[in-house]
């Protein structure tokens, strides 16, 4: 999937030059948590989120150090945290080093991105213009539009080949010591694992199934050294 296919065309920002209250006017009244700021020639200069905000002198929440540990910093460190905090345009606040992806990138590079740089959205550039946005909840947009969808029963045959074939392909999955059953769309593992986890493993893959209404749990728990053995939940309640 690429990065077209789940970002927000279009970006609401404001030019460097913006006044402090013009910017948080114009979060709140577009209800976004960022805004994109531009310079002179509507190049991007930076991003400006509610998280720079936080640290106001006005609220007294301003970073506030030990007077040794302000010695130990240098002056243009100091400086910068002062300006950020009591700046009154957008560019003294704003973020400059702003992290960006191409829009026709893969998806996966722009979640490496989020997570490596720890910020929860990248503006998406054509080129070197800027087309849009793409944030964590329009991730969850996509995934939402990804997962399966209720639709017509599938034959039981067709659901265990598919559910057999995953487990073909899975390293980690107990081929050999786990059989797969099917019966009017419900499934039933039986047999036994060496490590509890695997039950959730198993069950994620019937659910992600097409046709499957309903997953049985029938392994054995087998502990690989001393052949300790615990039947399944659903066993203890039969």
């Amino acid at each position: 999937m690429r990065v077209r296919e789940v970002m927000t065309y279009g970006a609401i920002g404001v030019p460097e030059t913006a006044t402090l209250a013009e910017t948080i006017e114009t979060l709140l009244r577009s209800h976004v948590s960022a805004l994109l700021v531009f310079d002179a020639e509507h190049a991007l200069a930076g991003i400006l989120s509610e998280g720079d905000l936080l640290r106001r002198a006005e609220l007294g929440t301003e970073t506030k150090r030990a007077h040794w540990l302000e010695f130990l910093l240098s002056g243009g460190r100091l400086a910068e945290t002062y300006a950020h905090s009591h700046g009154r345009r957008a560019s003294e606040v704003m973020t400059a080093k702003v992290v960006t992806i191409p829009e026709d990138a893969d998806l996966s590079e722009a979640v490496d991105l989020m997570l490596k740089r720890n910020v929860k959205r990248l503006p998406v550039l054509r080129g070197d213009s800027v087309v849009g946005v793409i944030s964590r909840s329009d991730l969850l947009k996509g995934l939402l539009a990804s997962l399966p969808k209720a639709g017509a029963p599938h034959p039981d045959a067709e659901i265990k080949a598919s559910i057999q074939a995953d487990l073909d392909k899975l390293a980690w999955a107990p081929r050999a010591s786990v059989r797969v059953e099917v019966a009017k769309g419900v499934v039933t593992f039986e047999g036994a694992i060496t490590d509890e986890r695997m039950r959730s493993g198993l069950k994620v893959i019937a659910e992600n199934t097409p046709g499957v209404t309903a997953v049985h749990d029938r392994m054995s728990w087998i502990e690989p050294n001393s052949g300790f053995y615990v039947p399944s939940e659903e066993d203890d309640r039969s």
